[in-house]
């Protein structure tokens, strides 16, 4: 009982949501690049990171009574390739990598952390 109401509360909000932003054009959502992450403070960072794995914790609630096989969800990939990390050992990462790349700034950070911590998490697991 408790798993359903967890449920549909997750998709009203995720409704609420999309009814909100269903104006929005796609120019008007900004990609968070490392430009922008290396301007950020540390806590604007953390900001980031506390939401793309809220999205990720959303997403595997959401999934939980038929969970996709990784081959079939990014979202369980992302979540497997990052398992083990810390929010403060992924913005670490985050940092190091752009420090020592500044010639690719305009890559986006999500890419970044695919890229270059779930990729190789992935394997790890392999």
């Amino acid at each position: 009982m408790m798993k359903m109401d967890l449920r549909n509360v997750m998709l009203a909000a995720c409704m609420v949501l999309a009814v909100m932003s269903a104006s929005a054009r796609a120019d008007e959502i900004p990609l968070v690049t490392g430009v922008h992450w290396t301007k950020a403070s540390e806590e604007q960072k953390k900001i980031y990171l506390v939401g793309v794995a809220n999205f990720v914790q959303i997403e595997i609630a959401y999934q939980a009574a038929t969970p996709p096989s990784a081959a079939q969800s990014i979202v369980a990939r992302f979540a497997t390739g990052l398992k083990g990390q810390t929010l403060d050992g992924v913005r670490e990462g985050l940092n190091g990598w752009y420090a020592a790349h500044p010639d690719r700034l305009q890559r986006p950070v999500i890419e970044t952390i695919w890229f270059e911590m779930v990729v190789p998490g992935l394997q790890k697991t392999k």
